[in-house]
């Protein structure tokens, strides 16, 4: 198959594309989302295919307005509208109670769905060109790290889709923050731009899933995720970093430090990929440096860092590496 990669000129071949079933790759703020039709089985079995991704994973619909929500939820209660209204469009999935519009296949086996507006026009007008709703995990192999560039996307998926449309790398950098409204309190199944601080003075109470995942009530809960092709550890300190650094490359592992200009500047290092100096940078690079790190490396060292603010991007550095870390 050929892969033919565009940007606004290609969008209304995309919706032609996502009506007749197949999957369309396109950005978002957050990461670049492999698309299809969120009504149509075989579309949604070919994500699936695309990615080999495990079929009880489920996949966020997209929607392009507040009005959309009928047609893939029911019982939506006034909390949903009031966090659309003051995070949409943005990096916020609301889990609901799925319409039986939507076929089980997309939401993994659940009755539930995540639903979102993405801040991208690319986004926006791919959901618009098709004129349904578009279910999507991010547009990676299932377990490698997660695209935020069309670059990344052609690395895994040249050949296996028809289209790519490219907006440039994204904003935000990791995936969205989902939150179960489901629940008597609303609770965040997994973290992203949008915190618990954030959400509080809407909703009043939030809680933080921090559980054994049993049954994956949103993406990126249960299965190995975000991992590069090589070792990766994280590594807490200046010191640390240093004396694990020196160990890898005595064995002629060829390592690398993936971390913010402070730890690579008190460490030393000289083969450093930098993740800037503030959670809202480490979020936007990430992604983006453990795949330079993984084609020029052979070991990464993945900072391990501290604080609340920190903990969205620490969420998917614990499964990077596995929860791996040396103290």
């Amino acid at each position: 198959m050929e892969t033919k990669v565009g940007k606004e000129e290609l969008l209304a071949l995309g919706g032609e594309l996502i009506r007749e079933g197949f999957p369309v790759a396109f950005p978002t703020e957050t990461v670049y989302g492999l698309g299809g039709d969120a009504y149509n089985e075989k579309a949604v079995e070919a994500i699936f295919n695309a990615k080999g991704r495990p079929q009880d994973n489920p996949l966020i619909v997209h929607i392009s307005s507040p009005k959309e929500l009928e047609g893939v939820a029911v019982d939506v209660p006034k909390a949903a509208y009031k966090l659309f209204e003051v995070f949409s469009p943005g990096p916020l999935t609301l889990v609901l109670k799925k319409s039986p519009l939507i076929p089980k296949r997309t939401t993994g086996g659940l009755d539930t769905v995540g639903v979102r507006i993405p801040d991208h026009p690319l986004a926006l007008g791919l959901i618009k060109a098709a004129a349904r709703p578009i279910a999507a995990p991010s547009a990676n192999v299932s377990g490698r790290v997660s695209p935020t560039e069309a670059s990344h996307v052609l690395e895994d998926m040249k050949g296996k889709i028809p289209l790519i449309l490219d907006g440039g790398k994204t904003r935000v950098g990791i995936e969205s923050t989902v939150l179960d409204l489901t629940k008597d309190i609303p609770v965040i199944l997994r973290p992203g731009a949008v915190t618990a601080g954030m959400l509080a003075p809407v909703l009043g109470a939030v809680k933080v899933f921090s559980g054994e995942v049993v049954v994956a009530e949103a993406p990126g809960m249960k299965y190995k995720h975000y991992s590069p092709v090589c070792p990766c550890v994280g590594v807490n300190g200046p010191q640390t970093a240093r004396a694990e650094y020196e160990k890898r490359e005595g064995e002629g592992l060829n390592p690398v430090l993936v971390a913010s200009d402070n730890l690579i500047e008190k460490s030393g290092i000289k083969n450093a990929i930098s993740l800037g100096n503030s959670p809202e940078a480490a979020m936007a690079n990430l992604f983006s440096a453990l795949r330079k790190a993984e084609k020029k490396f052979g070991y990464i060292l993945l900072e391990w860092f501290e604080g609340a603010d920190y903990y969205p991007v620490q969420n998917r550095i614990k499964k990077a590496t596995g929860g791996a870390v040396i103290r």
